[in-house]
């Protein structure tokens, strides 16, 4: 940090695009310690509280208001450590308790064009320690003329054009945040709403804790879309209702009733495929598919998909019984798993041991291909009295 004004502090920061995601990249060295002063910082950073974020860098969109914290690491098994944060955007909060997928793309190349990791051509392995989770993510990243290679014809849904594929390694992420797959021992589990309905859900850990419900059992099709999910304050409601409850059975909080529309664990709302029409216009066939799922963090529906939310909806796809597993089908056994989310279909590479006991289940290749770019760099202003 240093001072430009007597009124405003100037931090070094790189703007970059991970996925579908976007976030504020920064090196450990150059922001305030944890605590605190480092989220007042962040979250004026972003302009949060604001509906518009409109006096920071925040786009007004969870998936728009996200940081990345890097620096070299001293992890035997990796090159750097990233910290993520997410900073809610009406509310004033800011959330380090799990990772995100997509971001944690960006980190490798962030790495690379930062030199905090040796570029190597064609294709540099970035080992990712993410002090979130207490785990170990590859990711291999393009490199040309000693940068992270942006140029590429790989596409995915839900951002525009094609770019330098991106292969992250989630294989060894198992229990990020409880220590078990299976955090509660049970494949399925029931939730008695206050409502009083019951529900079959499968809590699992897999980047991200994770709580996988039935649409039919919100009373939905499953063709519903981000927007339409997040205006239904009723579905919203019942699933923060059900995502506090699941907290509360992982051990993240003593009393469900004192979390309101908690972040983790993501709720994954699923359905078996089936032709549905995307934010976009574009008609989606169900042969083009294996599962249908939205994904809610915060009280907002996901856009597209989580990337650490689409590591654990397949993991959960090959726990045999499970919610997820119920509705993939016979798809369960293929080497990847096709996700139809508001935006299009993802594929999610997967292969396992093939045990059908969840307590021996491994899995040798967990992961996805992303995109990501660096869209600016520079310095953030930020008033004095937040720091």
């Amino acid at each position: 940090m240093s001072e430009t004004t007597p009124e405003q502090i100037t931090i070094p920061c790189v703007l970059m695009r991970g996925g579908t995601s976007k976030a504020l990249f920064f090196h450990e060295a150059d922001v305030p310690p944890p605590g605190a002063g480092r989220d007042r910082a962040l979250m004026r950073a972003m302009g949060t509280p604001d509906v518009l974020q409109i006096d920071g860098l925040g786009g007004s969109r969870l998936v728009t208001s996200k940081i990345a914290i890097v620096q070299r690491s001293s992890h035997p098994d990796a090159d750097v450590d990233y910290t993520f944060m997410q900073v809610d955007v009406e509310r004033p909060g800011i959330f380090s308790e799990g990772n995100c997928g997509n971001i944690s793309a960006a980190v490798g190349p962030f790495a690379i064009d930062e030199g905090l990791v040796e570029a190597v051509e064609p294709l540099t392995t970035v080992r990712i320690y993410n002090t979130n989770s207490d785990k170990i993510l590859v990711a291999r990243v393009p490199v040309r003329n000693g940068k992270a290679r942006v140029a590429g014809d790989c596409a995915i849904p839900g951002v525009p054009g094609t770019g330098a594929k991106i292969l992250m390694d989630y294989s060894a992420t198992a229990g990020a945040m409880t220590g078990k797959l299976l955090p509660t021992g049970n494949v399925v589990d029931t939730i008695a709403l206050e409502d009083g309905r019951k529900l079959d859900v499968s809590l699992v850990d897999m980047a991200n804790p994770c709580v996988f419900v039935s649409a039919a059992d919100l009373g939905q099709s499953g063709d519903e879309l981000a927007p339409a999910i997040s205006a239904n304050g009723e579905l919203i409601a019942t699933m923060g209702e059900i995502q506090a409850k699941c907290g509360q059975l992982l051990g993240l909080w003593p009393d469900w009733k004192e979390q309101h529309l908690p972040g983790l664990p993501l709720l994954v709302m699923v359905s078996p495929p089936a032709d549905y029409i995307d934010m976009n216009g574009d008609r989606h066939a169900a042969a083009g598919m294996d599962m249908r799922a939205r994904l809610v963090f915060l009280g907002k529906c996901h856009e597209t998909m989580a990337g650490t939310g689409s590591i654990c909806t397949t993991a959960a796809s090959r726990i045999a019984g499970s919610v997820a597993h119920r509705a993939v089908g016979a798809a369960a056994g293929s080497t990847v798993l096709r996700i139809g989310h508001s935006l299009g279909v993802m594929e999610v590479d997967v292969v396992t041991n093939g045990a059908a006991d969840p307590e021996q289940l491994q899995f040798a290749e967990l992961g996805f291909a992303r995109t990501a770019r660096r869209l600016m760099d520079g310095q953030l202003y930020l008033p004095r009295e937040f720091i």
